[in-house]
């Protein structure tokens, strides 16, 4: 075998020492060929980006020039941040935000809820295209913080409220952000939910998933209220991002990617479920809420209107687990006989509360204050039209009460009739005798006054209220037992109304003539109301339904029984159209039965939509109907005239003509003389006696039918409402 001696380096040919050489070198190569390339590449991207830049100007010089009416279109005008804040975090989040939206090129005002009047500017924000940002801390118990107190009560009064209606804040865009602390379990961002609920179910349009920061840096799902409220901001500025571009409409379906879009809908249904506040097990109920049916709070199950004879089911399940602890009850159970009015003692095992677990919470929810087990108060919407200085009801018109001075409260929330009208869709109890436990007047009257002196405080600093209307409003003036129910039903009802007399509070009671034999009972009170609802019999079975079998008779006998009476007496005619407007000489017939001295006609209320009632917008007449109603009544009755109006109210007073001396009307009350003359009364046991004639003064022009201010007291200030397509006229 033979070895070949190895090649030199020197014995290498140039070429092999060249590609050696290369290969040696390749990653330096590879590096400086892809930096060259890049070089490259960036400066031909440079060159095409400046010719296509300078094409579009080009074009644009050439196209031509947009007036300013073609101006883009602005889908976002701006953001209001409202904060309810106790320690100043919200306030603080609430600047924070600010900044962050003026940064995005958009403006953005931050307001103090108490500063902030909801009842006159919250209905603008539907039309201004801006954007509702409130962030609130849930304070004690669940409540909200101060600032904010007012702002949540108008929030919650409003969404149950059927003066507003349910579309009240339709087109309100707005978004929730709550701080809370999870420690607190049953109050855990309760003001953050309510806000959200109140304000969907007026129909604001939550454009975003409620937010809640925890303060409780265990549970908080960033570690930090502040990290909660700093992820929640990051959405909210996305979306306001998408809002300010312009949302585009949704596909109808009919397009060639019809299958794409219905995976699209899918998903936004699916995402909204997400982004519902109801995720915390409150889901059926802000959606039910949207209902007149629900707004009283019934059972989940039904979700529907209750009376006292739908409870039957519940009651008998109940009074099996309540027999034992009623049987061990002391005291006893006072009964009013339906034929006799006769006081009966019954047995102990019969004696119940009138207010249900049920119908405790339907009438809470509409913001009754209930007082005892059979009572309630609610604050009136005059009263607080007046504390505002914008005008009072209809009897400060006619008989000159001071409304922000007036109590509305009731000693009985039954009833004996189930009216179409009815407020409250007959969420109180009804029955035809009293057969529930009794609380005593002084007790009622007691609670009565504080609980509507508390309502009258919550008005304290509100933008608006007048400083003296709300020291006035402290100090009770005027009583109307009108609230809901049948005052009359009340045992003690006398022992009541010489309480308020003895408070130097006039009396305003109205019953619905089902009861006569308690209405000749009646000791004198400064003004007595029958209700006068229908003129025939079968007319006042469909409006009133009373529950008496003997309706008709006891209605006939309650209008002789008013007709008795030596003090004013008030005929209350309720006008609804297609009902009973066509039965004027029935009406005449009536109400020579009855002879009162006064006969107030009003067009009904449409209280909204309800199971228990047939009533609609078409059966509420107009204004001037109701005028030419009363003035074909009037010609008819040759010892009455036309002698106020109140527009406001869609209400027109005829009066006896005895009430008009040299020409001039003295419809209103001297309340100072009335009150000294029921003294007398009192002290001489019934022996003094007086009539309506003695306590009356003269009505002012401006009240007169026919004035030019059409009832309107021109010592208030008229206020027209922006939001005019809203039915709010009350009651």
């Amino acid at each position: 075998m033979c070895f070949l001696p190895p090649v030199s380096q020197d014995a290498r040919s140039p070429t092999e020492s060249y590609f050696m050489w290369l290969w040696h070198s390749r990653l330096y190569l590879y590096s400086a060929a892809a930096l060259v390339f890049g070089l490259w590449f960036l400066l031909k991207k440079k060159s095409v980006s400046k010719d296509s830049s300078k094409e579009e100007n080009d074009k644009a010089d050439k196209a031509p020039k947009k007036n300013d009416r073609e101006t883009k279109e602005v889908h976002v005008s701006g953001v209001k941040i409202f904060y309810g804040s106790q320690t100043g975090t919200a306030k603080g989040f609430a600047n924070e935000l600010s900044e962050e939206v003026k940064a995005l090129g958009l403006p953005a005002e931050v307001i103090d809820m108490k500063d902030y009047d909801p009842d006159d500017q919250l209905a603008d924000e539907c039309i201004s295209k801006s954007v509702c940002v409130f962030l609130v801390a849930t304070y004690t118990d669940g409540q909200p913080t101060e600032n904010a107190e007012w702002f949540c009560k108008w929030l919650e009064e409003a969404s149950t409220d059927f003066r507003y209606g349910k579309t009240y804040l339709k087109g309100l865009r707005y978004a929730v952000f709550g701080l809370g602390n999870s420690v607190y379990v049953g109050h855990y961002n309760t003001v953050c939910k309510n806000v959200d609920k109140w304000l969907w179910m007026l129909s604001g349009r939550r454009i975003m998933t409620r937010g809640e920061g925890d303060c409780n840096v265990v549970k908080s799902l960033n570690g930090s209220i502040q990290a909660d409220f700093l992820a929640w901001k990051v959405k909210f500025l996305n979306r306001l991002k998408t809002l300010a571009k312009g949302e585009k409409k949704n596909c109808s379906g009919k397009c060639k990617t019809e299958g794409s879009c219905k995976n699209k809908r899918k998903e936004r249904q699916e995402e909204e479920k997400k982004t519902s506040p109801q995720n915390n097990s409150s889901e059926d109920d802000l959606v039910e809420s949207s209902s007149d049916e629900d707004e009283f709070g019934l059972p989940d199950e039904k979700k529907t209107v209750l009376d006292v004879e739908d409870l039957g089911n519940i009651m008998n399940s109940i009074k099996k687990a309540k027999s034992k602890e009623e049987s061990q009850r002391d005291g006893q159970m006072v009964k009013l006989s339906k034929l006799n009015g006769v006081q009966k003692i019954e047995d102990e095992g019969e004696r119940r509360e009138m207010i249900t677990p049920a119908l405790r919470e339907a009438l809470t929810k509409q913001g009754y204050k209930l007082i005892g087990s059979h009572s309630g108060v609610k604050l009136c919407r005059w009263t607080k039209s007046m504390l505002r200085g914008r005008g009072g009801c209809y009897k400060h018109t006619f008989y000159g009460i001071e409304s922000h001075r007036c109590m509305e409260t009731t000693p009985s929330l039954a009833c004996a009739n189930k009216c179409v009208f009815c407020w409250r869709h007959h969420t109180n109890p009804v029955g035809t005798e009293w057969r529930w436990k009794m609380d005593p007047a002084e007790k009622i009257l007691e609670d009565a006054l504080e609980k509507h002196q508390n309502m009258i405080r919550q008005f304290r600093g509100v933008p608006g209220v007048k400083p003296d209307r709300y020291e006035e409003g402290l100090a009770v003036k005027h009583c109307a037992l009108s609230l809901v129910g049948e005052p009359i039903m009340y045992p003690e009802i006398n022992n009541f109304i010489r309480l308020l007399h003895h408070h130097q509070i006039s009396s305003f009671l109205v019953t619905n003539a089902q009861f006569p034999q308690e209405i000749r009972s009646l000791v004198p009170v400064t003004q007595l109301y029958v209700s006068v609802d229908a003129s025939t019999q079968d007319s006042l079975k469909k409006i009133d339904r009373p529950l008496f079998k003997d309706f008709w008779p006891r209605f006939l006998d309650s209008l002789k029984a008013l007709g008795e009476k030596k003090q004013r007496t008030v005929y209350r005619l309720t006008l609804v159209k297609s009902w009973n407007v066509e039965e004027m000489q029935a009406y005449s017939e009536l109400i020579a039965l009855g002879q009162p001295d006064f006969i107030e006609v009003k067009g009904v209320t449409y209280c909204g939509e309800s199971s228990a009632s047939s009533l609609t917008m078409a059966n509420v007449p107009w204004h001037q109907e109701v005028v030419t109603f009363v003035q074909q009544l009037a010609d008819m009755l040759p010892e009455y005239e036309i002698a106020c109006e109140h527009e406001h109210s869609n209400c027109l007073l005829i009066a006896h003509t005895k009430f008009k001396v040299d020409g001039e009307w003295w419809t209103w009350i001297d309340y100072e003389r009335f009150q000294e003359l029921v003294q007398a009364y009192d002290e001489s046991g019934g022996q003094q006696t007086f009539s309506a004639l003695d306590y009356v003064a003269k009505t002012p022009s401006w009240a007169l039918f026919g004035a030019q201010e059409q009832g309107f007291d021109p010592a208030e200030t008229r206020f027209q409402r922006r939001n005019k397509s809203k039915d709010i006229s009350g009651c």
